[in-house]
């Protein structure tokens, strides 16, 4: 808003310098370089390295989700009561930096603690990088609609995201086994993984500050420059069946993908019987790069629908030969269906932000309330929500087959691995696929919106310049 109180809007018709387009991008790299480290590897950490049981564990996980129902949306709500001279969103990039990057190193800390107060550890320092996950990650989606109202410059955004997150996630579940054993030595995983830690966070610390200078709001509002009552924002979901649909799939698909790639090391170690081989399966998900890089150019074919359709259809044909490997311990159908699965899931997650985003619009449209934070919240709330449920179902399973670390599984131990591996994840695409089928926010129907929108500021900018 410029001095004499004018709303301002985005100039070059919404096409953004591509400083801000790659610090966007380095963003998402920075979190998932940090959180995949915590996705992949932290149960892992807490039954085969800290010592807690699996049961133990799936409880933390739940309780965990039970705190996201509330911090989720407060975030959002947070967000959308914020006003400063930096915007809504982009002031989180820099309040909780340092205390995200504290809690990253704190998670993989192993103090000498009877059980009991091991488990009262993990409870802490889990909920608490859990928290402020949200705190850094939702502003991330949030900005977005705030950013630009082009929708190809939000494709092109969002799919910068993605290759920077895939990478991230990709490079950190590559070398943190390796890292572990040159930081810590054979015999020192604990050692290991604290090290490694600090070294992710320190990654996380330093792209956040230069992503906190580069970002802009440039799409701003009457609304936008106020604090937005709790009731008001949430006018913004009235009817806003595009937000249903898209909660609904970051809910089930990332349960799915949890449940997988937290038993990745414990698939590889003890069903195929070759552990070194958990970090090259893990190496190709970077061929979900390949897809995300395509991504704009097949949304400006056959749109989004139909693109994110496609990709489900190719994860579920990856994971049904995923299955068929673990079913006859043949490693390299095992490798080919997690290469067709992760180039699937390459074009759902570049557009997942994307239709967040578009609901921001509809929300506008349909109600008349501009409420980036409380509509966006639900990335990050349902997509945690969906990975804690996930690892809650691991937890469970791995406890009902009776798993017990670093020792010969029995039979029911190796049938659970294989459950959270290969079938939940099936189940989990099948219904997200079929949850995609009744998406309807057309390109047609997306112009009339965006025509609405940019009439709608510009009609505001120029009564304000009046006023």
């Amino acid at each position: 808003m410029s001095s004499n109180g004018t709303v301002t809007v985005e100039k070059s018709n919404g096409k953004l310098p591509w400083n801000e387009r790659l610090s966007y991008g380095a963003s998402d790299f920075a979190c998932s370089f940090t959180f995949s480290l915590i996705g992949t590897y932290l149960m892992y950490f807490y039954t085969d390295v800290f010592g807690i049981t699996a049961g133990a564990v799936g409880t933390l996980m739940l309780v965990v989700r039970v705190i996201d129902a509330l911090d989720g949306p407060f975030w959002g709500i947070m967000i959308d009561h914020t006003h400063t001279k930096w915007g809504r969103s982009r002031p989180y990039f820099v309040w909780f930096n340092a205390p995200f990057t504290i809690f990253t190193i704190l998670c993989f800390t192993t103090p000498d603690l009877p059980m009991n107060w091991k488990i009262v550890w993990a409870y802490v320092t889990y909920i608490g990088i859990d928290v402020l996950y949200s705190a850094v990650n939702i502003p991330l989606t949030s900005i977005l609609p705030s950013m630009t109202t082009d929708p190809n410059e939000r494709v092109l955004l969002s799919t910068i995201r993605s290759l920077f997150s895939n990478f991230g996630g990709t490079l950190i579940s590559v070398i943190a086994l390796p890292l572990v054993t040159l930081f810590g030595g054979a015999n020192n995983a604990r050692r290991g993984f604290f090290w490694v830690a600090v070294m992710a966070a320190a990654v996380f610390f330093i792209i956040y500050l230069v992503v906190f200078a580069n970002l802009r709001e440039h799409v701003q509002t009457r609304q936008s420059q106020q604090a937005l009552p709790i009731k008001t924002s949430l006018k913004a979901l009235r009817n806003n069946w595009p937000w249903v649909i898209v909660v609904g799939l970051n809910f089930i698909y990332w349960l799915g993908m949890q449940t997988k790639g937290q038993v990745t090391i414990y698939f590889f170690k003890y069903n195929l019987d070759k552990p070194g081989l958990a970090s090259l399966a893990l190496f190709f998900n970077a061929v979900g790069l390949v897809s995300v890089f395509l991504t704009p150019k097949i949304v400006m074919k056959i749109g989004k629908k139909k693109t994110i359709l496609s990709g489900l259809a190719l994860s579920i044909l990856g994971q049904l030969v995923l299955g068929l490997g673990a079913q006859l311990l043949n490693v390299p159908l095992v490798i080919i269906g997690t290469i067709i699965g992760n180039f699937g899931n390459g074009f759902v997650g570049a557009l997942i932000a994307v239709l967040l985003a578009d609901s921001v619009d509809y929300g506008e449209w349909k109600n008349g309330v501009r409420a980036e934070g409380i509509v966006t919240s639900a990335s990050s709330f349902t997509a945690k929500f969906g990975m804690g449920i996930g690892g809650a179902i691991t937890g469970m399973l791995l406890s009902l087959g009776h798993y017990a670390p670093n020792k010969s599984q029995s039979a029911a131990a190796l049938f659970s691995i294989e459950v959270n591996y290969v079938w939940v994840p099936l189940v989990a695409l099948v219904i997200s696929f079929i949850l995609i089928l009744f998406y309807r926010l057309t390109p047609e129907k997306e112009l009339e919106m965006t025509r609405y929108i940019d009439a709608k500021h510009a009609r505001e900018n120029l009564e304000d310049s009046i006023e």
